[in-house]
């Protein structure tokens, strides 16, 4: 299997920050962490997935703060993993390097953006795969290789010393084989004190904020999208599931809600705000170097340079919309269920078009929490055809840690 890492060497010892990184607690001792090529570490060179922008940017002087919490509590840093060029795609295909393999599924692309995080963690070689998700980069990779991932609550975890894509939308994530180890690592990164429980009450508890579960399934409820679980080819899973959900909890607490993602144009908003964000991050340097990048990204950005003013003005106020319906949806549930992809990954010999089809298809799904700046938790539960798939919770801004003690209450 081709490495999903482009720098395997170990954390440079000359550098304050590395002098720091001496564990401060056991939370994570001897775990292996893969770290995406967008989190600047010191004394390492960043590349953002292309050789053009290593070349034209100064070695990092300070590590991301998310990977030094990680190291402080005892995770191991295996090294700094492959990403799509700039995170500006949801397969996980770079040119630049060698092909990943998805290793569960050998037939079906890894996805990405966060592919060499999530190739590392399911090939055993890490068991924290660190990545970030603006527009779907963490749930769709866990999707396509049967991973836990969390996309967190924008804000909740700072995106400081790292490369931005769209920063509006950009998260800190993290990918896992197991629970467990995804909310040991939600613990440590995570800030307790900005964390709200599912039914909106300001603070966690407790038992919430040292990990234990004490979710009661009765007192919650739980908005099911059924019409976007009609269109993905894995529907028939996630409606059984939900069944046996329904008889878990109190009668008349999983109801469908209204939640139309064409009607709402959130793959069509989503994409011009983050394009328009794109094109001032990085437009300038794109111009000025010309870097060699892979046809299909760079038709995406030449389009974000076309992106008008009156584009954004129109995109911001369906953004709104967006946001105002989905917390309409919240006042009546403290749950929302959506499919995470609309199936498993497609297959390595797909057509252009094909990749492009689905990607547009993923957005409209992703767009979902992106565009209102929600925590979404992947379940890895369902495979079809011998690829992984699954669904996604999704909660209310700052309900991150409550949505992971609720997944372990649905998996019992």
């Amino acid at each position: 299997m081709n490495s999903p890492f482009v720098l395997t060497s170990s954390i440079p010892t000359n550098n304050a920050n590395a002098n720091n990184v001496t564990s401060q607690s056991d939370t994570l001792a001897n775990l292996g962490l893969a770290v995406k090529d967008l989190f600047h570490v010191a004394g390492l060179p960043t590349a953002a997935g292309n050789p053009d922008w290593l070349a034209t940017h100064t070695l990092p002087t300070q590590t991301n703060s998310t990977v030094e919490k990680l190291l402080l509590a005892g995770a191991v840093f295996k090294g700094k993993t492959i990403t799509d060029e700039m995170a500006y795609s949801l397969h996980g295909q770079n040119k630049h390097y060698a092909p990943l393999v998805n290793p569960v599924a050998p037939a079906h692309i890894a996805g990405g953006s966060s592919s060499g995080s999530a190739v590392a963690v399911s090939a055993h070689l890490a068991d924290i795969g660190l990545g970030t998700d603006t527009g779907g980069s963490i749930r769709v990779p866990a999707s396509y290789q049967g991973l836990w991932g969390l996309r967190t609550t924008h804000g909740a975890v700072p995106c400081d010393n790292m490369v931005a894509l769209a920063p509006s939308f950009d998260t800190v994530g993290w990918m896992t084989r197991d629970l467990d180890t995804l909310i040991k690592v939600s613990q440590v990164v995570i800030d307790k004190q900005t964390q709200t429980s599912l039914t909106g009450q300001a603070g966690l508890t407790l038992q919430q904020q040292h990990g234990e579960n004490n979710t009661d399934l009765a007192t919650l409820k739980f908005g099911v999208a059924k019409q976007l679980f009609h269109s993905v080819a894995h529907a028939s899973q996630c409606f059984k599931w939900i069944e046996q959900l329904s008889k878990r909890t109190a009668q008349n607490t999983v109801n469908p809600v209204a939640l139309d993602a064409e009607e709402l144009q959130t793959a069509a908003t989503f994409r011009i705000l983050q394009g328009a964000e794109i094109w001032q991050q990085h437009g300038s340097w794109i111009s000025e170097q010309k870097p060699d990048i892979a046809d299909d990204i760079m038709l995406r950005l030449n389009w974000c340079k076309t992106i008008t003013q009156e584009d954004i003005h129109q995109a911001k106020q369906q953004q709104q919309v967006v946001i105002d319906y989905i917390n309409a949806l919240f006042n009546d549930i403290d749950v929302l269920v959506i499919p995470t992809t609309p199936g498993v990954a497609p297959r390595c010999d797909a057509d252009e078009t094909t990749l492009a089809n689905d990607r547009n298809t993923l957005l409209a799904l992703t767009a979902i929490a992106g565009l209102a700046g929600l925590p979404q938790l992947h379940l890895p539960l369902f495979t079809l055809h011998n690829a992984p798939c699954g669904l996604s919770i999704v909660g209310k801004k700052g309900s991150d840690l409550a949505l992971l003690s609720l997944a372990q209450e649905l998996v019992k």
